[in-house]
């Protein structure tokens, strides 16, 4: 049926028999006032007929209605469906939307924030809620049909990636899994590896996004399209409006090297970069907002809603300002009043009711779901978010502004790649709302147009495992199944999956290698005797000679390093070789610590001072007398040069050293093998053989490529069974910490079974050593917070301080600790634990103490959103803590840490039961 609800004979014929064929899917239908997507109904089809199915389409393109069908056939035949998001904010988004539809009784919430109806026939979830239940053998898990694992894509992250490989893999075989994936590039490998964990998956790819996008690039206040139609009917190509002002660019870079330093006047550009301001009333001017402006720094998106604010713009009517005041008061009247100061709460309300708005990871939680409830309901206009919203919840725009083409991160400014680029415009284009979207790039100095059209064009990236095996799963997966049943499930995962993959290449090549070798042996073959023998001896002597050589040249370095450290000023030297050689005087030594060796500085007999290299002293040099540097000399003083040449020349007259002394090269003494093997090879017979050169040639390509096939042979060890072998490491750091016994978990593995954390292994072992013993609640609060705690930047912050000496003793013991469990991890080649962080510790203690908000943050210098998130974590493992201390004074101190953390903006969620 088409959009128009007219349809051809052969369609309703068509719509009939699938309704007969998918009764459910026709139900299903029934519920949207819009057709379905052709993909779509693929994908609904292969459920209904009880196979997976993997989803990879653009960003807006509807693939999670996928997802909603595997909730309707489960709530249509009574089993269970779990809707597993990577994070809280999606899973608290997609249980508002099912509630709606299906009803509070039939759907419920797992997160690590909330737990609401947990035994609904539908729960949605984070992924690490439900590979937590699949460890713990959970009840909940009975009558489990479905499993939607929404944003799959997310298994490539580098830290929390892993959980959905463990997911994939021991989810029962009778529970359909569901993926949806942003369009990869490799879709149909990892497709591939999805049939064979999970048996029958189908792939459908959908490439073509259901809202045409239209790139542009803004240059001040004029926006110009990036592509233009061809003069060829080649289709499309770069708009040449672009190209001539990228050219004028480049030109007028080099008229401004030109007009450096000679005090003329600066051309200047009128090619410019649009004022934040500027951006927002273009696309108001264009019809082109609500919009989305992704800007790379928290910082620059609280300056874009300051700068639009100070320059009075206001995109709302006045209906529109009074419902957003009303909404913005209702959702934060929960605040505490004396917090709402700090918070920024009335610029934040004042900002919205204009329309404008920031988002961040930086702003309070309650702020960030009023930005995203006002944007989806079209009353805020125009938002400055960092790329994290990109990744985050459903906030489709009608535009997407891209303020510059590279970012921060964590390292140096990169630049952003094809795949982040679809992922942050892939957002502009409201199905049902707009008939195109827009994605903007604002005009830099340097700007390529060609690279931005390279970045709109390609609209794949690759998908790559992130999974390695923790101590945490080594003792579910040895307790639930043995090591060696663990071992084989792991071989399973996706990351060995894609190392096989490039096995099968390599191994391609190598049978290739030994063809070729074969026939290089027919062309080395001698009638005289062995030419592999004999040409294994040339290539001996060949590497000898070589070490040899190079074992002389380090020897040679090291003692013209040592000889120019003598050096002191003053001293008269005779330079041997270069531009500068013969006589001079050292002014400075030079800095021993050089990577490239001490560089004296010396002015030479004609006058020249020059910093010397180690080029310039092909053998070491010694002081044939010294003279005085007078203290007022000044080598950039043409006249103390002078005067200093002079005196250098004349105790070069009087001395009885020869300054025009020649360099030669001393010999270095033979290695005795050198001879032997010269002596074997005259004896040899095939020394004599007329052909020995060509026989030669074709045994050095022989020699050089059967090394080669040698080293990538290695490289097919190194990859086949890499996690198992990994994994092997892991279950040997445990065995010697005494939590695994060969296929049996101890004691202390069962207490590791149910920590999660990236610093698992260091909570265990302070458990199990008793560190937090003796603790008061706020105290053990201050300790934990190492365990999840990361300093944005931890290079600038200074020491830590910790509120007690108790505090400080522990953290120090925990120090301890941790380098020696690290050593530990040296000695059996894996690397899991970071060092702890203590710069969270006095503000989780202040906290506990009921200082205010405003304290704690100035204290800290830290952002709100960040002090909330970091403080969930903490709770998050102290929970963890408390269930797996066990019986005892731990267990009651956790507890009470948990009831004084639990507090004002901490306290907070945003659903309720």
């Amino acid at each position: 049926m088409s959009e128009l609800g007219i349809s051809s004979p052969a369609e309703r014929y068509s719509r009939s028999r699938d309704s007969r064929q998918y009764p459910h899917l026709a139900e299903f239908r029934g519920l949207y006032d819009f057709a379905l997507d052709g993909f779509q109904v693929e994908a609904c089809k292969v459920v209904e007929d009880g196979h997976g199915v993997l989803v990879a389409a653009p960003t807006g393109s509807g693939k999670t209605l996928v997802g909603e069908f595997a909730v309707h056939l489960a709530i249509a035949t009574g089993r269970k469906c779990f809707y597993t998001t990577p994070i809280k904010a999606l899973s608290n988004q997609k249980f508002a939307d099912l509630v709606d539809r299906y009803g509070a009784d039939n759907v419920g919430l797992l997160t690590g924030d909330n737990t609401i109806n947990g035994e609904a026939p539908v729960v949605v979830m984070t992924t690490e809620v439900l590979r937590n239940m699949l460890y713990a053998g959970s009840r909940t898990l009975d009558t489990l049909g479905y499993v939607v694992m929404d944003e799959v894509h997310y298994l490539a992250d580098r830290t929390r990636g892993a959980v959905w490989e463990e997911v994939i893999i021991h989810l029962p075989e009778s529970v359909s899994v569901i993926s949806l994936s942003a369009t990869v590039s490799n879709a149909e490998e990892f497709g591939d590896w999805l049939t064979e964990v999970r048996g029958d998956t189908v792939t459908i790819v959908e490439e073509r996004r259901p809202i045409p996008l239209h790139q542009h690039v803004m240059v001040g206040r004029k926006m110009f399209p990036l592509f233009e139609p061809s003069s060829d009917d080649r289709g499309v190509e770069v708009n040449k409006a672009l190209e001539r002002l990228a050219r004028e660019d480049w030109q007028l870079t080099r008229m401004m090297k030109g007009h450096k330093g000679k005090g003329g006047k600066r051309p200047r550009s009128h090619n410019r970069t649009p004022s934040r301001v500027e951006v927002v009333q273009r696309l108001d001017a264009e019809g082109l907002l609500p919009a989305i402006c992704f800007i790379f720094s928290r910082a620059g998106c609280a300056a874009a809603v300051q700068q639009c604010l100070d320059a009075r713009l206001t995109l709302t009517t006045p209906d529109e300002q009074a419902e957003i005041a009303a909404f913005v008061d209702t959702a934060c009247s929960h605040l505490p009043e004396d917090d709402l100061h700090v918070l920024g709460y009335y610029e934040f309300r004042d900002a919205l009711v204009r329309g404008i708005a920031a988002h961040h990871a930086g702003m309070l939680p309650t702020f960030k779901e009023c930005v995203e409830d006002l944007f989806s309901n079209g009353l805020v206009k125009v938002i400055f978010a960092t790329e994290t919203l990109a990744l985050g919840i459903n906030m489709p725009a009608r535009s997407v502004v891209i303020e510059k083409l590279s970012k921060w991160n964590g390292e140096t400014h990169a630049n952003i790649t094809p795949g982040e680029y679809t992922q942050l415009t892939g957002r502009a284009g409201r199905r049902g709302i707009d008939v195109e979207g827009h994605g903007v790039v604002l005009w830099q100095h340097g700007l390529d147009p060609k690279q931005v059209a390279g970045l709109a064009s390609t609209r794949t990236y690759p998908l790559n495992s992130s999974f390695h095996p923790s101590y945490n799963m080594a003792v579910n997966l040895v307790g639930q199944v043995g090591r060696g049943v663990a071992r084989e499930l792991l071989e399973q995962s996706f990351a060995q999956f894609q190392a096989d993959r490039a096995v099968v290449g390599l191994a391609r090549q190598i049978r290739k290698a030994d063809d070729a070798l074969e026939g290089y042996r027919e062309n080395i073959a001698c009638d005289r005797g062995d030419f592999m023998e004999y040409a294994s001896l040339r290539r001996e002597l060949s590497d000898i000679e070589a070490s040899g050589s190079k074992a002389r040249r380090q020897a040679e370095r090291e003692e013209i390093i040592a000889s120019l450290v003598k050096l002191r000023p003053g001293d008269v030297i005779h330079v041997p070789v270069g531009k500068f050689a013969g006589l001079a005087v050292v002014l400075d030594p030079g800095r021993v610590t050089d990577n490239e060796g001490p560089r004296p500085m010396v002015l030479t007999a004609n006058r020249h001072a020059r910093r010397l290299a180690m080029i310039d002293f092909p053998a070491p040099v010694q002081a044939l007398t010294t003279m005085r540097i007078p203290k007022s000399f000044n080598p950039r003083n043409p006249q103390a040069r002078r005067d200093l040449a002079s005196a250098l020349r004349s105790r070069a007259d009087a001395a009885s050293f020869h300054r025009d002394k020649p360099y030669r090269d001393q010999p270095g003494r033979e290695d005795p093998r050198i001879a032997a093997i010269r002596q074997k090879l005259r004896e040899h017979p095939c020394h004599d053989c007329p052909d020995r050169e060509t026989h030669a040639r074709w045994a050095e390509r022989y020699l050089k490529l059967e090394r080669d096939t040698r080293n990538q042979r290695g490289r097919i060890e190194q990859r086949t069974n890499t996690v198992a072998r990994q994994f092997d490491r892991v279950c040997e750091v445990l065995d010697v910490l005494g939590y695994l016994d060969g296929d049996e978990v101890t004691p202390d593995g069962l207490r590791l079974k149910r920590l999660y954390s990236d610093l698992d292994l260091l909570v265990s072992e302070c458990l199990r050593q008793g560190t937090w013993d003796g603790l008061d609640a706020a105290e053990l609060a201050a300790v934990v917070s190492v365990l999840t705690y990361t300093s944005r930047l931890a290079d600038e912050l200074p020491a830590p301080r910790f509120p007690t000496k108790n505090v400080r003793e522990t953290a120090e013991t925990m120090a301890h600790l941790c380098a020696d469990l690290q050593q530990l991890e040296r000695e059996h080649r894996v690397k899991f634990l970071r060092s702890p962080d203590f710069g969270f510790s006095q503000a989780v203690w202040s906290w506990c103490k009921d200082a205010t908000l405003d304290d704690v943050l100035n204290d800290m210098e830290l952002a709100a959103g960040d002090f909330v998130r970091a403080m969930k974590q903490l709770i998050d493992v102290v929970a963890q803590i408390a269930d797996a201390a066990g019986p005892g004074p731990l267990r009651t101190t956790a507890r009470e840490a948990l009831d004084l953390l639990r507090h004002g903006v901490v306290s907070y969620t945003s659903i309720t039961a």
